[in-house]
Parts: structure tokens; sequence; C-alpha cells
């Protein structure tokens, strides 16, 4: 379904062209499908500060060796809730393009783990948006589409919920 609907994507409306109209996934839809947080950030840098704590990636094992190396018994401490968001953030929510775990999240898990705001939602649209249009880009030029990472689920999600059969 996902390949199908993302032939139907048009990067010059940014929306899906369906026979009754175009449709797109907009931050109303992510919070209502998601719950996250789509405000600003509380000091309007996103990615300004580089990351406090430091993550080995790299020949651990991918993530069951990620998991064995920070996971702790007892009381969550700061570094392993920034850990487990790290994870969390590129595992599941933005769905990064290695297989394996990066730290490419890690300065937003500290913003988080620290009871930060950060404007996850509106994030997680615009790598649905670049997602969408690095398909597109492959769609046309006849390449197979791979592993580009990307938060298909809500694609996936966002579709069941609007294109149901009508009886």
């Amino acid at each position: 379904m996902l390949i199908a609907a993302s032939y139907l994507w048009s990067d010059t409306f940014n929306a899906f062209i369906f026979g009754h109209g175009p449709a797109s996934p907009t931050l109303a839809d992510v919070v209502m499908l998601t719950a996250l947080d789509i405000a600003t950030a509380d000091d309007g840098h996103l990615f300004g500060h580089k990351a406090e704590h430091k993550v080995e990636t790299r020949n651990i094992g991918g993530w069951s060796g990620y998991i064995q190396k920070y996971q702790r018994t007892g009381a969550v401490g700061q570094r392993e809730h920034v850990t487990f968001l790290n994870m969390w953030l590129d595992k599941f929510i933005l769905c990064g393009r290695s297989v394996g775990p990066t730290s490419v999240y890690l300065s937003v898990a500290e913003r988080l783990a620290d009871g930060g705001r950060f404007p996850l939602g509106c994030y997680l649209l615009g790598c649905i948006y670049h997602l969408l249009h690095q398909v597109t880009e492959k769609l046309l030029l006849g390449e197979p589409i791979g592993n580009l990472g990307g938060s298909w689920w809500f694609i996936n999600m966002w579709l069941n919920v609007h294109m149901h059969k009508r009886l």
C-alpha cells in the first residue's frame, strides 16, 4: 500500500493526488495520531547545543548490543534515560537510515530527558515530507526504493485512517 500510494504523491503540491482530490498529512494529524508536541522549543534552538553524553554506537552488536551496554538495574539515571530516548527516537519514531544505533538524535534526547520542550511532531512531519520526496525521486528515476529510513509507520497509519473503505 505504501509504494502504491507513493506513486500518487506530488512534490509540486506536497500532497497525495487522489481521485477525490489532494490529501496530505498535517500537524493536526500528527497530534491526533501520536500526541507528539508541536509547540516551539523553550529556547528556540532545536539542535543548537552539543550533546553532553557520549554513546558508543559502532561495533557494539546493533540494537541488542546497545541495550545491553546501556541498561542498568535499579533507579533510572539521567544517562540511561538519555540513551533510551535516543534509541526510541532513532529506532521507533524517526526511524534512522542505518538499521543500528546512532547518536544523531542525542541532543534531542537530552532535551527531552531534562524535561525541555521539543516540537517533535513538527520534526516528524518534516521527516515524512522529506521521505515522500525521496521516494518520489526514486520512482521517477526507476530506481529501487531501498532503505531510506523514515517514518513509514506514520504514513501507513495516516493512509489507513483516511483511506478506509466506505460501505
